[in-house]
């Protein structure tokens, strides 16, 4: 029985000297080849469901399945006694004429795909990069897009994000911002800043932790130097950035707490002034 399928398997088909088994191993790795295409395309289109559109997950998967079947078809050739060598001398020289034509294109893509698996943002993000800040609208296989805040689109290659910089400003749940304010000298920097934290408090979004941060930074030329700290939601933070400084000025107001103004004293001296005499002089405050 061994001899018999031996021999089977060692007859020839008539073309050249492809037998039986050449066939059956030719044909046994193109299925292998198919099958093992068709779970990667699916384990692909599966793994990238919430990272990329259907459009360009699909062209991506097809991709990927045609790239696993033409490997299977090169391993699969020799069986047949099919030369690759000149072949893969022609498929060098035109993948070399092409590659050096489409480099920055394989690079966008390369860099693409990294930026998908490795997703150092995502759609709606709020992003500096290639300093340009906006928010995320779409993460494509060649570029990304960015829509700045004062509604502009822009598309960035993917090569310049994934080697840039990239600062994500809500990949933490909250964000800190600070506010700079100057009281006078005659107020109370104590009473200022319990107005501050009452105000901050009041707000929904400001977050109680962590807690905000008011103190006394330093003595300025005109008035005592407060800063404030504050925390809110990173997709809420500007909506909060924007609002509470004049609200906290209303109230240090409202309680006679007053924002100086720089003032700077100048004096003015005639011509017929003495030497060593303030006669003459007079004095302008600003």
């Amino acid at each position: 029985m061994i001899f018999s399928l031996t021999a089977t398997l060692g007859t020839s088909i008539g073309i050249g000297t492809i037998t039986v088994g050449d066939i059956l191993w030719f044909a046994g790795i193109i299925v292998v080849g198919v099958i093992i295409a068709k779970v990667v395309a699916l384990n692909v289109r599966r793994a990238l469901t919430e990272r990329l559109p259907k459009s360009e997950r699909e062209l991506l998967a097809k991709v990927v399945y045609y790239i696993i079947i033409l490997w299977a078809i090169a391993v699969a050739l020799p069986y047949l006694n099919f030369d690759l060598s000149g072949l893969l001398v022609a498929g060098g020289i035109v993948g070399l004429v092409i590659g050096f034509a489409s480099q920055s294109v394989v690079s966008n893509l390369v860099s693409g795909l990294f930026l998908m698996f490795e997703r150092p943002i995502k759609i709606g993000d709020n992003i500096n990069v290639a300093g340009i800040t906006g928010s995320v609208e779409d993460i494509k296989v060649l570029s990304t897009i960015v829509k700045t805040y004062d509604g502009i689109y822009t598309r960035i290659p993917n090569e310049k994000v994934f080697t840039s910089n990239i600062t994500n400003y809500v990949n933490n749940a909250a964000r800190r911002f600070e506010y700079k304010i100057r009281i006078r000298y005659r107020d109370d920097a104590d009473e200022a800043i319990r107005l501050a934290k009452e105000v901050i408090a009041a707000h929904p979004l400001a977050l109680k932790n962590p807690a905000p941060m008011i103190y006394v930074d330093s003595l300025g030329d005109n008035g005592i130097n407060l800063i404030a700290r504050i925390w809110a939601p990173a997709r809420n933070w500007w909506e909060v950035r924007t609002v509470l400084l004049w609200k906290i000025v209303k109230r240090l107001e409202e309680n006679g707490i007053i924002v100086p103004y720089p003032q700077r004293t100048l004096w003015l001296a005639d011509a017929e002034r003495t030497p060593g005499s303030d006669a003459g002089a007079g004095k302008v405050e600003e």
